[in-house]
């Protein structure tokens, strides 16, 4: 362990080295050693503590001029949550990239390359390199799911134990770096391929729920909509972007380099997102001092390291809290007609309207297109409803229900449509709405239980892909002939899935924090102590002990302060000291929570 340790400490320091030599580059100024600020750390292998020297790379130190580029001053100034939000969404976007790789290229790797002439000729060009079965084809793209499904939950139990940015991070490198070994993989046999899909599924089984561990930390409760669905708004982008941007590789170069180029982009991801991310505001050395106190005091729970202690999870409360399979049934619906479209849109298009996606690749792009520019828009509109209007759990309905019923209500026009445009247009507008309801029930995890968030994400996401492994075998025998009659039945299905979710989700769900999320009260000593509050030695109301430096508020409301003049200098309090002329001040605390007003004012 201490090896290991010492390792990762060497890649850490190399690696932020690397970095702010590369900032440096985009600097006017060069660096004033004298900004620098010094870290007291345990030095590993002598067993001693040395200083370790911090570059001042952020605006607050004023080491660094401003850049020559305006775009890097204005992610210079961004605050660090934001930061994490738009890095987090383009590791997902990487993420759906690399599950985008294996669907495009099989078709590159497993048909012939011929040539049409104008005359009708067709000449051969280049033989299939594989001749892989519709059957293992279907097999070898399905593989990915089956590891996906299995580590949703246990994703979740190691985000709400371990780091949840370092199980991130960590499940997106080392997706990566298999993805660069399919290739060579499917070249000796088929099965070398299923068996890297599935580990890839293993590790990228846990970034939804760690993403949630993350905004356990770093979300504002008036700003969790807001950064939850910029991160995961690179899920939407990276089905949008990730099969013509496969296409295009593996059509102008190889069907080799899709494979190589995501990995090698998500290996570069990692160690940066490894070398940004930090798990809570307290560790995080760049971060300013308003954006931290503002960050710990608005959550409302100490982020500090003496109160993140691992608690056990109530699963029992998990599974009879009716706001919680609220949100599993919204993510059955959701994950429903994801897939049916991930999977089947261009098929209904061909069998149902006799229209060939091919020719408007743009069009049929363009549904998840839309709700990758909704899913943004509708977070920042829930946060805003939250902070001036609406309780939570208003808010939380309106956006998920809302969502719901109009796309269910569209899915019936494309359901029934003749029209190829009518049907691009109705399943657009169907897809769009469907993006409100991120801000619904994809966020509602932080709000009934930020503690365990990662793992009900874990839970829920589990049913989900659930969805996304059935949702394939109905369309398939619904649709055996491909009459539009038949696809008519798929599409109405998913329309009554949609308004079953609207009525449960109506129902049972909540924006409140729920019983069995608080921390259990802690447990106190038998001890005869003046703190402690057992039946044998109770606290009189008037009694006063020396809290070195600390005000402490008991639940009677009485306030215990040090007798030392000097102790108060701890909190910036400068009264009652020998030779000071003070001034009668009464000082009047109140909590900075959401209900209070100041609290907006404070941000």
């Amino acid at each position: 362990m201490e090896l290991t340790s010492q390792l990762f400490n060497v890649i850490r320091e190399t690696t932020q080295n690397f970095m702010y030599k590369i900032i440096g580059v985009f600097q006017r100024t060069t660096h004033n050693p004298q900004s620098d600020y010094a870290e007291l750390v345990e030095d590993d292998g002598n067993q001693r503590q040395r200083i370790k020297t911090i570059p001042a790379a952020s605006s607050d130190y004023g080491s660094y001029g401003y850049s020559r580029i305006p775009f890097v001053n204005r992610i210079r100034s961004m605050p660090v949550r934001y930061k994490t939000a738009f890095l987090s969404s383009l590791g997902f976007l990487i993420s759906f990239g690399i599950r985008c790789n294996m669907g495009v290229s099989v078709v590159a790797m497993t048909h012939n390359e011929t040539e049409k002439f104008p005359n009708g000729t067709i000449k051969l060009i280049k033989l299939a390199q594989f001749d892989w079965t519709p059957g293992i084809i279907g097999i070898v793209d399905s593989s990915f799911f089956w590891g996906y499904l299995i580590t949703q939950v246990p994703g979740g139990y190691l985000a709400a134990k371990f780091p949840a940015n370092h199980v991130f991070g960590f499940a997106l490198g080392i997706s990566s770096f298999l993805n660069l070994f399919i290739p060579f993989a499917a070249k000796f046999h088929y099965g070398f391929v299923m068996i890297l899909r599935i580990l890839q599924g293993l590790v990228e089984g846990v970034t939804y729920p760690a993403a949630h561990g993350i905004w356990r930390w770093w979300a504002p409760p008036l700003e969790r909509s807001t950064l939850a669905t910029i991160s995961f708004t690179g899920s939407y982008a990276g089905a949008v972007l990730g099969i013509p941007l496969s296409g295009i590789l593996t059509e102008y170069l190889n069907w080799q380099i899709a494979f190589y180029f995501y990995g090698v982009i998500g290996i570069i991801w990692s160690i940066y997102w490894w070398h940004f991310s930090y798990e809570r505001p307290a560790i995080h050395p760049k971060i300013s001092e308003s954006e931290r106190i503002y960050i710990e005091e608005s959550i409302g729970e100490s982020c500090s390291i003496a109160n993140k202690t691992w608690i056990k999870p109530p699963w029992r409360s998990f599974f009879t809290s009716m706001p919680v399979w609220a949100i599993v049934v919204a993510n059955f619906c959701r994950s429903w007609s994801f897939y049916l479209l991930i999977n089947s849109q261009a098929e209904y298009f061909r069998e149902a309207l006799d229209y060939n996606v091919g020719k408007d690749p743009f069009l049929a792009a363009l549904p998840h297109l839309t709700m990758s520019c909704i899913v943004p828009f509708a977070g920042k509109l829930a946060d805003y409803l939250r902070a001036n209007y609406l309780s939570t759990t208003v808010v939380r309905k309106i956006m998920n229900c809302g969502g719901f019923g109009l796309e269910a209500v569209f899915l019936l026009l494309v359901a029934y449509a003749k029209n190829p445009r009518l049907a691009i247009g109705a399943l657009t507008i169907a897809v769009g709405f469907s993006g409100f309801a991120i801000s619904g029930f994809n966020v509602n995890h932080l709000d009934i239980a930020p503690r365990y968030a990662s793992i009900l994400m874990g839970i829920s996401n589990g049913v989900g892909t659930l969805a996304g492994m059935l949702c394939p075998v109905a369309v398939e025998f619904l649709t055996k002939q491909g009459k539009r009659d038949e696809w008519a039945h798929v599409f109405l299905i998913a329309s009554l899935i949609h308004f079953a979710g609207v009525i449960f989700y109506g129902i049972f769900a909540s924006g409140e924090k729920q019983p069995w999320a608080e921390p259990p009260p802690p447990t106190t000593s038998n001890d005869a102590s003046p703190w402690a509050t057992n039946e044998t030695n109770k606290r009189n109301d008037n009694d006063r002990f020396p809290s070195y430096g600390s005000t402490v508020t008991d639940n009677t409301g009485g306030i215990y302060q040090s007798n030392d003049p000097f102790a108060g200098m701890a909190n910036g309090i400068y009264t009652n000291i020998p030779g000071r002329n003070n001034e009668q001040t009464i000082t009047t605390t109140i909590p900075l929570t959401v209900e209070n007003p100041m609290y907006r004012n404070y941000r």
